[in-house]
């Protein structure tokens, strides 16, 4: 929608109805005798005097009735676009309006020919300072899985997404997928150069195959620093977009990605035999793997499915033998408190460019499950194992920050460890605790900051679970690669999550 704000003069004033100029180091642009525009901070604000004016008769011996001028503050982080035209100058913006949405509307302000080099003058100053160090008219690789979560992926995309990306210029090249491992066929043949980013409309099985494709290239690791992956949430967990954009809402993910700054994160090769994939979010083997994944007959209840299979499983089986050895760097808490504090408080994460970006993948440092384990790797305990879970993102889903102390490029992947002994009624408290951040504290929780891990299970059938997708319930490896993959993310720093309480 527009708002068009012409002004009109006073029948009392023969003053010409140009009156715009530039207040205050170009900070602020008149409108007419009556809308001031000023370059806040981080906002843009509006004031219109217009109804003042409307009613102000001094020419005519009356007093002016009082009334209040209308001021209107635009955050700079919502200004999408402005258009200098014969019609006037056009502020286009993405306006909250719910609790979780924004939507596409304009200001539109006539100017005469005199003035449109100040008004354009100006009007870069917003962009630049809208924008920042977040690139313009991003090209965008647009991938949509029609049958993910409740099957509305593409009418989500339609509605709140494209309007914004259309707003803001950005290029856009929109497919549908049509079966599953086809955003693995498109990331692996797709030009490198013909795009900024790859954004998947979907759950997080989507941005799992299009990491997948990209490593499939000779020039993999050049393919993964060079195109950007992000998400808009139309799946039941979403965790990309919680992490990256803070958000559920697809119109203020879009958003997020128009303004999204470029990342480097780390990934993960998880090796299964002479098989080699990437992982992203996480990998889990236990009652966390079992709720995911076992539940996927109840997809229609979306992320309450798995609340459900958690607490069925937990009523009957509790315990997951395992053989579980880990690399471990980090094993105390508080040490990895002050390895976030530290993460946290330090200078944003640039990739530098290596000679041989043109290559394939990060050789393997330790080996895959086919070789022998590691002298130097903690053998951990693992016949009562309740829950394994090894994660590179702080949350796993809407409101569960199960690993708060994870950033995104230290080369270092969280592994959490519960005892499947463990009482149900003090289980049952941690799950409730993780949402509220007290879960990390708890001392029946093992937290470890690890560089890789193996992990055999001891039984013939169960669920592994890596980024929410089923592989095969055998021995299986991983490693992390720092700073190998590369996201749009609203910080370009942290994860979209309050670290670890102090």
């Amino acid at each position: 929608m527009q708002k068009n704000m012409s002004s009109n003069s006073s029948p009392c004033t023969n003053q010409s109805e140009s009156h715009l100029r530039l207040l205050g180091h170009d900070s602020t642009l008149m409108v007419g005798q009556s809308v001031s525009l000023t370059l806040g901070g981080d906002s843009l604000l509006v004031v219109d005097e217009r109804a003042m004016r409307k009613s102000d008769r001094t020419c005519c011996g009356l007093l002016p009735k009082p009334t209040n001028k209308v001021t209107h503050s635009i955050s700079l982080y919502n200004v999408l676009e402005t258009d200098v035209s014969p019609a006037g100058l056009t502020i286009t913006y993405a306006e909250p309006v719910s609790k979780n949405d924004v939507a596409v509307t304009a200001l539109q302000y006539p100017i005469v020919d005199e003035e449109k080099a100040t008004v354009e003058t100006w009007s870069k100053k917003l962009l630049d300072l809208a924008y920042g160090n977040a690139q313009r008219y991003k090209r965008l690789k647009v991938l949509i899985n029609p049958f993910g979560g409740k099957g509305t992926a593409a009418r989500l995309y339609r509605t709140y997404a494209e309007p914004v990306f259309a707003a803001a210029h950005c290029q856009l090249d929109v497919q549908e997928t049509t079966h599953g491992g086809h955003a693995t066929e498109i990331a692996e043949r797709i030009d490198i150069d013909a795009y900024d980013a790859i954004v998947c409309c979907s759950g997080d099985g989507l941005p799992y195959e299009v990491f997948n494709g990209l490593a499939k290239k000779p020039n993999a690791r050049e393919a993964l620093a060079k195109l950007a992956v992000a998400m808009l949430p139309c799946g039941s967990g979403n965790a990309m977009a919680w992490n990256l954009c803070g958000t559920g809402s697809v119109s203020v993910a879009a958003l997020t990605i128009v303004k999204g700054l470029r990342m480097p994160m780390d990934l993960m090769s998880v090796t299964q035999g002479s098989s080699r994939t990437l992982s992203f979010l996480s990998q889990s083997f236990g009652i966390v793997a079992e709720s995911d994944l076992g539940t996927d007959n109840l997809r229609w209840m979306g992320a309450h499915r798995f609340t459900y299979g958690f607490l069925v499983r937990l009523m009957h089986r509790a315990v997951y033998p395992c053989d579980l050895a880990i690399k471990v760097a980090v094993n105390d808490k508080a040490t990895i408190k002050s390895h976030y504090d530290t993460y946290a408080n330090s200078n944003v994460p640039t990739r530098s460019i290596e000679d041989n970006a043109e290559q394939g993948l990060p050789k393997l440092e330790y080996g895959t499950i086919l070789d022998e384990l590691p002298r130097d790797w903690e053998v951990i305990p693992g016949e009562t194992i309740g829950n394994f879970f090894a994660g590179n993102m702080a949350i796993v889903s809407k409101d569960t920050p199960f690993f708060p102390a994870s950033v995104p490029h230290d080369g270092l992947m969280d592994i959490v460890t519960v005892d499947g002994t463990t009482s149900r009624a003090k289980i049952l408290k941690m799950m409730s605790a993780v949402p509220e951040g007290a879960f990390f504290d708890m001392p029946e929780v093992v937290i470890r900051k690890a560089l890789a891990y193996r992990l055999t299970p001891r039984e013939k059938e169960g669920y592994i679970s890596v980024d929410g997708e089923k592989i095969p319930f055998e021995a299986f490896q991983v490693e992390i690669h720092k700073g190998l993959g590369t996201v749009l993310s609203k910080s370009g720093h942290l994860y979209e999550a309050r670290g670890p309480r102090p």
